[in-house]
């Protein structure tokens, strides 16, 4: 039996990125700034850095079930989110084992290419995710090319064609999408959010920076984290207010993109500053 925590956590179950700018140590320190105790589940290791992916090595899907199944054992998780899964048997793993909701609403970042450009997962692992998990998440937060593999279409290259695609990602079985639309340039960056309700946009200015290295899983973990934060002061489970947790991850996020170029990690796209307006350079 899971003992009951005094303090939101939120699991992370993803690859490590080393330059720490993505993966389990960006979600980490994400939940960290955001006020959530942070758990994490390896899924596979990288080798990386600002520049690009020179290597990946998956950890086997039994271990990954096994870390998810001795972790629930212990520790109660509000919410947890996912990230590179790499295979198609760590994807079907990963979703049988979060299927329960044990460990809380399911955010899942369907993880495919590095912003390096680097393709991380090949076709079978893209398959697992549309057809196994997607319908075991409570939020997917694609971007534009993602959500083109997800759907076999062409990615969006416009604005205007990003609320159909999100509510034909809706169709596969997740209880919202976060469509990113950072790729479409621009002065403002949108994304559109879409529930059963329908859909709305969400919209910042664009910040001009090479500090952009781990900003979708970075947005997918601060989800994570305030949703791991309402569901520990609730004192029963709802479905998520959606539009105000994606609102508050954003301005995170935008926080955490202004500060990124001042850290200067790195030669490549070098990391957001997660603990921007915590710790200053």
């Amino acid at each position: 039996m899971t003992a009951r925590s005094g303090v939101p956590v939120a699991l992370t179950v993803a690859g490590s990125d080393p330059s720490g700018g993505a993966g389990v140590q960006a979600d980490l320190k994400t939940f960290s700034a955001l006020g959530a105790y942070g758990t994490a589940v390896l899924t596979a290791l990288t080798a990386q850095n600002t520049l690009g992916v020179t290597g990946v090595h998956p950890v086997p899907a039994e271990f990954v079930g096994e870390q998810i199944a001795t972790l629930l054992d212990d520790v109660t998780v509000h919410a947890a989110k996912t990230g590179m899964l790499g295979t198609a048997a760590v994807v079907r793993e990963v979703a049988a084992r979060l299927a329960g909701r044990a460990a809380g609403p399911v955010v899942v970042d369907p993880v495919m290419v590095a912003t390096s450009g680097d393709r991380l997962v090949d076709d079978d692992a893209v398959s697992a995710v549309r057809d196994v998990l997607l319908p075991v998440a409570d939020l997917v937060t694609p971007n534009v090319p993602e959500a083109a593999a997800l759907l076999g279409t062409a990615p969006a290259t416009t604005v205007d064609e990003l609320p159909g695609q999100a509510r034909a990602l809706l169709e596969l079985g997740p209880r919202a999408v976060l469509l990113k639309g950072g790729h479409l340039g621009g002065d403002v960056s949108v994304d559109v959010l879409a529930t059963a309700t329908g859909v709305v946009e969400t919209v910042r200015p664009r910040i001009d920076t090479r500090a952009t290295h781990g900003t979708g899983c970075t947005l997918s973990s601060a989800i994570a984290a305030l949703l791991a934060r309402r569901r520990a002061a609730a004192t029963e489970d709802a479905e998520p207010d959606w539009a105000p947790v994606v609102e508050g991850a954003r301005d995170y996020l935008q926080a955490a993109l202004a500060g990124g170029a001042a850290l200067g990690i790195g030669s490549g796209h070098g990391p957001v500053h997660h603990f921007a307006g915590i710790w200053a350079v």
